[in-house]
């Protein structure tokens, strides 16, 4: 009888022969949350030319040496700079200054900018206007720094320069940063395409009201949908029948169009488990069993060089197997790292709870930050066919192999499936 791996072991063995997918050029929006397989360099210089932080007064600091709120130093208003305006042919010479507005381009001879918030439109009865025009008087009431309120050339970036690495993750910054840097494609690792197939006799479609000894296939649609929280591609399979050649042909299948082959049912001991002798007759089998519950039965191999991942037919095995191996394997094909994982929260129990002392328990439970830490809760129903407590929870109470009950406030780990891997 196959020797149960740890999940440890079973993680292990399932991302050693993985590697990231070959690279393709996408187009920038759908480079999101994606990885960067080749480094980026900028076309240009960021920012692009000296302008203003501001809304202000762009002025020569010397001119406004030992200004105050009680002694303001008055400037004339010889220019008023938009965003978008060309200030070739303007410069602010001794006593003057520009008006301008925030991204505007910063005029010659000015070197530093005043937020308007710090003066005063002076009017006497020769000038009216209080705008702050041209033509203006203004009264500053401070003495800026020397470049102050200014974003200078390439202070982000000069020309050639390589803004961003291969292997970062692109986020909304990152893609605005693509934007700028004049990238409308980028190349990053490939999404996988997962074969998704459900096998079992007693499956059928969710249009379809089950009969006598009938249920959904449920598991078909929550694998696709943890496919594409993940990053993949999901290519759902019709129903496979509890017959090794059906099995056998979709699994064939499966191998020729897909990076990644799920299945769910047929992974057990029983007559009409077809999954794991198939895969030994097609393929190589790894494992076929993992020392936690739910999901003992959990078998990984390869089809032709395509990795196979046989999940449990109870919909809740199926959804915790995947989350514990499958999820960080198709994050392996993308480019992140294998050795990011779901980040992790002790809290403390906020019942009883008894367990068999054999394998590792993931309950589907809630954790939340209580007036004296993190408190973790567990539904009383953890059957494996209900996925009720799975839906409502955000994470999974782990208890360790080797003990039997854990008592009103125990310190337990809990995997936290409301956040991504990489947050602390």
């Amino acid at each position: 009888m196959a020797r149960s791996m740890s999940v440890e072991e079973a993680r292990n063995l399932v991302l050693e022969p993985l590697s990231a997918l070959p690279a393709e050029e996408v187009a920038i929006l759908e480079s999101f949350n994606r990885v960067l397989a080749k480094d980026v360099a900028s076309d240009i210089d960021v920012a692009p030319f000296d302008n203003s932080a501001m809304d202000g007064f762009a002025v020569r600091a010397a001119d406004l040496a030992g200004a105050t709120m009680e002694a303001p130093r008055s400037l004339e208003v010889v220019a008023h700079v938009a965003a978008g305006d060309d200030v070739a042919g303007i410069e602010i010479g001794p006593g003057q200054a520009a008006r301008i507005m925030t991204g505007a381009p910063v005029p010659a001879g000015a070197d530093s900018v005043v937020m308007v918030e710090c003066t005063q439109v002076l009017a006497d009865g020769t000038n009216s206007d209080t705008s702050g025009g041209i033509g203006s008087v203004v009264a500053f009431e401070i003495e800026p720094k020397l470049g102050e309120h200014i974003r200078h050339r390439g202070e982000e970036v000069m020309a050639g320069d390589t803004v961003m690495r291969a292997g970062e993750v692109l986020g909304p910054a990152g893609i605005g940063l693509l934007a700028a840097t004049g990238h409308s494609a980028v190349v990053v690792h490939r999404r996988p395409r997962v074969a998704i197939i459900s096998t079992g006799s007693e499956l059928v479609e969710i249009a379809e009201k089950p009969g006598p000894g009938k249920i959904r296939n449920s598991n078909s649609y929550s694998l696709a949908a943890q496919v594409v929280a993940v990053g993949g591609i999901p290519l759902r399979f019709p129903i496979v029948i509890d017959d090794p050649d059906a099995i056998r042909e979709a699994f064939l299948r499966a191998a020729k169009e897909s990076d990644f082959i799920v299945t769910s049912g047929g992974v057990s001991v029983g007559d009409f488990d077809y999954v794991r002798p198939v895969l030994e007759e097609l393929g190589e089998l790894t494992f076929c069993k993992v020392m936690m519950r739910p999901g003992n039965p959990q078998t990984f191999g390869s089809i032709r060089g395509v990795p196979f991942f046989g999940l449990p037919g109870n919909p809740t095995s199926t959804y915790v197997g995947f989350e514990m191996f499958v999820r960080p394997a198709l994050r392996a094909m993308q480019g992140f790292s294998a050795a990011e994982q779901r980040p992790r929260t002790w809290a403390r129990l906020a019942h009883d709870v008894k367990k068999k002392p054999d394998r590792r328990y993931y309950l589907r439970g809630v954790v939340e930050r209580t007036e004296s830490g993190y408190e973790a809760s567990v539904p009383c129903s953890q059957s494996s066919a209900l996925l009720t407590a799975a839906h409502k929870g955000n994470c999974f109470v782990v208890l360790p192999e080797g003990e039997r009950m854990f008592t009103t406030g125990t310190l337990v780990e809990c995997v936290r499936l409301d956040m991504e891997e990489g947050v602390s």
